[in-house]
């Protein structure tokens, strides 16, 4: 097999894999319409022909395939551009724009036809492929130190290189010789951009995702806020006006005597005041996160009948409301739970205060949990809560029997630690 044989055969391999390079770019703008991937895969697509071209200038030595080998060579340069500017800058595109491409056809055709310098129109192709291609490494650089990512670091050092090595066609070889390094080496550059980019993709990915993450988080943290809110104004009213007007007519039925109907109001008074603590428990508002969680322990075990034990300081550092807050909705959801699930008798509840976290735990002596735990509504509730304000929670079964569960709150709420 002749010289010509296996350098032809070389570009033909090159060409391949640059045109699976353009379809990889191709399919990641079909699946997220970035206008960058599209650039890129009219690149890379646009490479692979000028690969052809050389291939048959080599083979018939026909100007024509050189002229568009050279326009290539400028357009290729162009795209990479172009599309580095839209990734870093989001530089969008312009039909005026297109005009530049008359610029390296134009330059590709007074080369070949009007100096008829191989040497002219190949030192010029390459040196202005060679500027170009460190330019993107450049825009790479650059990004990289914004995003500290893997992805535009290798792209970086990729294009950068790439670059350099462009410039050992018109510098360090004759013209015809190195075919073979030329398409390992530029094969190598491809594979390494394609490695590049898809970490570049992740990066991004992973970003969007934190981002939507942290905007869930907020949307949570305001939900919730608005939630205590109107379980506040809903309280209010049922204790200042219906409790009010049970209470007024009460009195009437008790100043004519009517016991009967005196204690049926007096019941459902009651109910109305049982209601409105549990919406929103004055306690926590007048007194504070302490005393809510006794009178929320006291209550429970009045009226269960079941032995509640809760072992918590005398005084706590202060905490934020929302922390306030999920605390006692976890242990009165925990309570609730024990009431309807763990057939206890005795329920421990404890509060640990330190200057960092509050870890607040309800273990019970029931049956514990048949298998894994299986989210409900008040657990996933719970789970909200504590993560919103950046805590944690565990529900498992407890040493011996029964059910623990622990929830670790930071005393500082994550929008007044960023500020």
């Amino acid at each position: 097999m002749d010289r010509h044989t296996v350098e032809l055969a070389a570009l033909g391999f090159q060409a391949v894999f640059t045109l699976l390079q353009a379809l990889v770019y191709y399919a990641l703008w079909h699946r997220q319409r970035r206008p960058y991937f599209a650039t890129w895969a009219s690149a890379w697509a646009l490479y692979a022909m000028r690969l052809g071209c050389i291939a048959a200038y080599i083979q018939t030595r026909g100007e024509p395939w050189l002229l568009a080998h050279q326009a290539g060579t400028g357009l290729t340069a162009l795209l990479l551009l172009l599309a580095a500017l839209q990734f870093s800058r989001g530089l969008a595109w312009r039909r005026r724009y297109a005009w530049l491409a008359l610029a390296p056809i134009a330059w590709a055709a007074f080369a070949v036809y009007g100096i008829r310098s191989m040497m002219v129109a190949g030192v010029t192709s390459a040196v202005l492929l060679s500027s170009v291609t460190l330019w993107t490494g450049w825009v790479f650089w650059r990004h990289r130190a914004r995003a500290q990512s893997r992805g535009p670091a290798l792209l970086a050092a990729t294009f950068t290189l790439w670059g350099l090595h462009h410039l050992d066609y018109p510098l360090l070889r004759a013209y015809g010789s190195g075919v073979l390094f030329g398409v390992f080496a530029d094969v190598t550059f491809i594979m390494l951009a394609a490695i590049g980019t898809l970490f570049l993709v992740l990066g991004e990915g992973r970003r969007a995702l934190e981002a939507r993450n942290a905007q869930l988080e907020q949307l949570t943290r305001l939900l919730l806020r608005s939630q205590e809110d109107e379980r506040r104004r809903i309280a209010r009213e049922l204790h200042d006006e219906a409790g009010q007007v049970l209470t007024a007519v009460k009195i009437e039925l008790d100043l004519d005597g009517r016991r009967k109907a005196s204690e049926m109001v007096a019941r459902a008074l009651a109910q109305v005041r049982d209601l409105s603590n549990l919406l929103r428990p004055a306690a926590l508002d007048d007194l504070g996160l302490l005393p809510a969680l006794r009178a929320l322990a006291d209550d429970f075990a009045r009226r269960t009948r079941l032995e509640v034990r809760l072992d918590a300081p005398d005084a706590a550092p202060a905490l934020a409301p929302e922390a306030e807050v999920a605390l006692y909705r976890v242990l009165q959801e925990a309570l609730t739970n024990v009431a309807r699930h763990a057939r206890a008798r005795r329920v421990s509840v404890r509060l640990e205060t330190g200057p960092q976290r509050f870890l607040l735990s309800i273990e019970d002596d029931g049956i514990g949990l048949p298998g894994p735990v299986v989210p409900h509504l008040g657990l996933l509730g719970m789970n909200e809560r504590v993560s919103a304000i950046g805590g944690s929670l565990r529900v498992a079964n407890a040493d011996g029997a029964g059910v623990r569960v622990e929830a670790s709150i930071p005393v500082a709420a994550p929008e007044e630690a960023a500020g």
